[in-house]
C-alpha cells in the first residue's frame, strides 16, 4: 500500500477518533449530565449556575416563574437601598397588627398581637425562617411601588412584586427568572449592589436561612456546620440562600461557599403534578441532585464547572 492511502486511512481514524471523543465529551459534560438527570422529573426547572469563572448553565433561565418566597429577597434590598438613601433605618420600630395576620412560614402567626421588634429583626425574620407576617410588615414600611423601582433599578428587568401575601385574595406573589434570580446574588458576592457593607450584612441574614433542603439537601454533611457535625471545628462548605414553594412552585437559590470560591445556582421549578408538601417532592429530589452534581464537579475541579 502506498504511503499516501496509509496516512489518508490514518488520518481518517484520527479524525474520526477525535470526533468520537469530542461527542463523548458534550455528551458527559456537567450541562448534559444535568439535562440526563432530569429526563424522569415530571416538572419543568429552570437553572441558572455561574462559578463566577467565565462558565455558566443556563437551562431555561429566561423563562419567568412565580416567586413564591423568594421575592423576599428583593425585599431585603429595597431596604438595604432605602437605609443607604436614608430614607428608612434598620433601627426603627414596627408592630405586628392583625391587620398583618397571614398563615404560612413563619413564627410570628403564633405569637399575640402587638409584638414590637426593630426592623432589622423583621427583615430577619423575612428571610431565615420566611416569616410571612414580617414579610407583609416590611412590605408596608417600605412600599410595593418602591420595592418595585428598586428591583428596576438594578436591572433585574424581569422581576416583579404583584400583591402582599394574602392567598385569599391573590393567586400570585411575584414573577422572576432564574436570570435575574442568580444576578441578585451574583450582585452580592461582587458587593456591587448598593455597597459592600449592605452586600455583606445580606449575605449574613442569608447565611442563616433555614429551609435550603433544596441546595443542600444532598451535600456531605461531613463538611457543614450542625448540631451532630463532628469532622472539626471548621465549616467548610456553607449556604447563603432563600428558598420559596406554593402549590404553582419549588424554587431555591443562592450562593454556595467553599474553600475553592463561591457559585450561584438558581433552582426554580413549575408544571409539576404534585402540589403536595413534603421533603421527598420531586422539585426537591431532582433539584437536590443537581445541586450535588455541581458541587462534585466544582470541588473535583478546585473552584470551576467547566472542564
Amino acid at each position: 500500500m502506498e504511503d499516501k492511502q496509509l496516512a489518508f486511512y490514518y488520518n481518517d481514524y484520527v479524525g474520526k477518533r477525535i470526533i468520537k471523543e469530542q461527542y463523548s465529551m458534550e455528551k458527559m459534560s456537567l450541562a448534559a449530565r444535568i439535562k440526563a438527570e432530569l429526563t424522569s422529573y415530571n416538572g419543568k426547572m429552570g437553572i441558572y449556575i455561574d462559578d463566577f469563572k467565565g462558565n455558566t448553565i443556563e437551562i431555561d433561565a429566561d423563562e419567568t416563574f412565580e416567586t413564591a418566597s423568594t421575592i423576599k429577597t428583593f425585599i431585603l434590598i429595597d431596604l438595604y437601598q432605602q437605609v443607604h438613601d436614608g430614607i428608612k433605618s434598620l433601627d426603627d420600630r414596627l408592630v405586628y397588627t392583625e391587620e398583618n395576620k397571614i398563615d404560612g412560614s413563619g413564627v410570628l402567626q403564633s405569637l399575640n398581637y402587638g409584638v414590637e421588634m426593630d426592623v432589622r429583626s423583621f427583615a430577619t425574620l423575612m428571610i431565615i425562617v420566611s416569616d410571612n407576617i414580617a414579610t407583609n410588615i416590611m412590605i408596608d414600611y417600605l412600599g410595593i411601588n418602591h420595592i418595585n423601582e428598586t428591583i428596576k433599578k438594578w436591572g433585574f428587568e424581569n422581576t416583579i412584586l404583584h400583591n402582599k401575601i394574602d392567598f385569599d385574595k391573590y393567586d400570585r406573589l411575584g414573577t422572576t427568572t432564574p436570570r435575574d434570580y442568580g444576578k441578585a446574588f451574583t450582585m452580592l458576592h461582587e458587593r456591587t449592589l448598593i455597597s459592600r457593607e449592605a452586600c455583606e450584612e445580606m449575605i449574613e441574614i442569608f447565611k442563616k436561612q433555614h429551609y435550603n433542603s433544596m441546595l443542600t439537601k444532598d451535600f456531605p454533611q461531613y463538611y457543614m456546620s450542625g448540631d451532630d457535625s463532628f469532622a472539626s471545628d471548621d465549616e467548610l462548605i456553607s449556604v447563603a440562600s432563600k428558598s420559596g414553594s406554593m402549590n404553582a412552585c419549588r424554587n431555591d437559590g443562592g450562593l454556595v461557599i467553599t474553600p475553592f470560591g463561591e457559585y450561584v445556582i438558581v433552582l426554580f421549578n413549575k408544571e409539576f403534578y404534585d402540589k403536595l408538601y413534603y421533603p421527598e417532592h420531586d422539585a426537591t429530589f431532582y433539584g437536590a441532585r443537581v445541586s450535588r452534581l455541581v458541587l462534585d464537579q466544582y470541588l473535583a475541579l478546585m473552584g470551576d464547572i467547566k472542564k
